[in-house]
């Protein structure tokens, strides 16, 4: 399962450093899968979408902090819990009830993104 950031997120940017797969950005910023991954040019996500790496995504939101879902393994193969939420003063890391993934599922993300580490 992924990792959702709540509408009750103060932007103070906490969590951002803290994701190891760099799945984290600012409100209104866009977005790579090659931020923080060993990505690059077209690849084909597990989840079967083809799409390129280097290329900038349009923002999850405009208004907080949001979480790329496709890139949030819940840090699983880096930390025994997801860092966003640890450090998070507000609580408003929590998991994302439209992403739901098994924990085989968060570990072959990983790998795919990490595949030297």
């Amino acid at each position: 399962m992924a990792i959702i950031i709540t509408d009750e997120c103060i932007n103070c940017g906490a969590c951002e450093p803290e994701c190891p797969n760099t799945a984290i950005y600012e409100g209104a910023d866009d977005w790579r899968y090659n931020e923080g991954t060993s990505l690059e040019g077209k690849v084909v996500l597990p989840n079967g979408s083809a799409v390129d790496a280097d290329e900038a995504q349009e923002p999850i939101s405009d208004e907080v902090y949001y979480i790329v879902p496709d890139k949030c393994t819940e840090c699983q193969g880096f930390h025994e819990e997801p860092q966003c939420a640890a450090v998070c003063p507000v609580d408003c890391c929590v998991p994302d009830d439209q992403h739901v993934e098994s924990v085989e599922t968060l570990l072959g993300k990983q790998k795919f993104m990490h595949p030297d580490g």
